[in-house]
């Protein structure tokens, strides 16, 4: 008698007698379906585990339903466990479900708009600790709602990190040029919904219908690599593309440009620059600003100041500040030269040391200048290092 045998495991080995050789490739194929399967499974249950809240305030609720309950109010910061997502198909709009982090510890249901993954908050900080030391360069607001993106790249939605909103203020830490998307030519915005995010907004869309009817104006676009401050953002920093930033100059400053642009400044004078340029919770904070010296970086608008290897300046000004008669001065401004982020200062004496690089035959080097109070009382500088000369100005 003929004994049948049953192969419960799918991976147990038989020999080949019992299995006709015709039939290996769709049992092989079979197991390693299974093999994917399974795997795939636990790479997307251990995904997003951990979710982190970006909205200001947001209400984790009973349901995705208009009429569900609001069970509990998270904000900015809180760490919630994701334990599943839904996407309502009448409006497109994607809903997490989770549990809050604390004695309570309320499941409920939260639009998924208003949290990001702690793994891209971890991005973020790896991102943040390339500038780790780099002292803000300038300060800035956004015009308009814009992404914040993990590199100075429009061309997908995949390297988005979050979206600000207008009039979100941050430090600049630096930027960079790189080539205009040939498919946004036209376009002068970074709003675009995150991947899986509906994008219902009319706002949006009349954004997008006046920008299709602007002509290109440059080959290049410049992006700002900024310092986020825990008040708008979990996430500590990012990209933001260029057109819709507003370089927020300290009103101390602001009248003393003359024909070229400020792009970056730093306080000569105290540890209070830090903490006033640091962005703001108001529009009206940085009229605040005490008067005082500062070292500024200025840019013509003439010439190719928008190419991929264009300098981040051309010249040095520094204002001196005089207490007694409570006016600025120029206390130094260089020729023009092809000067390159970061500035430094060193505060750790009277004697101020500030440093930048300049480009030398092509080359780049460190220059440094002493910035010290002379017998007068008045604000003096000296370059410690030969200063290059920008040999295409005129």
């Amino acid at each position: 008698m003929l004994r049948k045998t049953l192969v419960t495991d799918p991976l147990r080995t038989v020999p080949d007698k019992r299995i006709p050789s015709s039939m290996k490739p769709v049992k092989l194929s079979l197991i390693l379906l299974f093999l994917i399967i399974a795997g795939g499974c636990s790479t997307l249950a251990g995904k997003e585990d951990t979710g982190v809240v970006i909205a200001r305030r947001a209400q984790v609720r009973s349901s995705t339903a208009v009429v569900a309950a609001d069970l509990k109010e998270v904000v900015r910061g809180d760490v919630l466990e994701v334990l599943d997502s839904t996407t309502v198909q009448d409006t497109g709009e994607r809903w997490l479900r989770v549990r809050t982090r604390d004695a309570e510890a309320t499941e409920g249901w939260i639009e998924a708009r208003n949290v990001i993954s702690q793994e891209m908050v971890d991005r973020s900080k790896v991102l943040s600790k390339e500038d780790e030391g780099v002292p803000a360069q300038a300060s800035g607001q956004l015009r308009a709602s814009t992404n914040i993106r993990f590199s100075p790249d429009r061309n997908g939605n995949d390297n988005i990190l979050m979206k600000l909103e207008s009039g979100a203020r941050f430090d600049i830490i630096g930027w960079k040029r790189v080539p205009r998307p040939k498919s946004l030519e036209t376009t002068e915005s970074d709003d675009a919904p995150k991947s899986g995010a509906s994008d219902t907004s009319s706002a949006s869309k009349r954004t997008r219908e006046r920008d299709e009817n602007k002509e290109p104006e440059e080959v290049n676009e410049l992006w700002f690599k900024v310092r986020l401050p825990s008040s708008i953002s979990p996430a500590p920093a990012g990209w933001v593309f260029g057109k819709q930033v507003e370089l927020t100059v300290p009103s101390d400053i602001i009248f003393y440009r003359t024909g070229r642009e400020f792009v970056a400044w730093q306080r000569l004078d105290g540890e209070e620059a830090e903490h006033s340029r640091s962005a703001p919770k108001d529009k009206d904070a940085a009229k605040e600003v005490r008067p005082g010296s500062w070292v500024i970086l200025e840019k013509s608008s003439t010439g190719n100041t928008n190419g991929l290897d264009s300098p981040d300046f051309d010249r040095i000004y520094v204002l001196g500040y005089d207490k007694d008669r409570q006016e600025h001065y120029t206390a130094y401004r260089s020729h023009d030269l092809e000067g390159f982020l970061p500035l430094r200062i060193d505060r750790n004496s009277d004697t101020k040391i500030f440093t930048v690089r300049a480009h030398s035959d092509g080359q780049p080097k460190e220059v440094r200048f002493k910035a010290y109070i002379n017998e007068r009382g008045l604000l003096k500088v000296e370059a410690l290092d030969e200063l290059p000369r920008n040999v295409k100005a005129k």
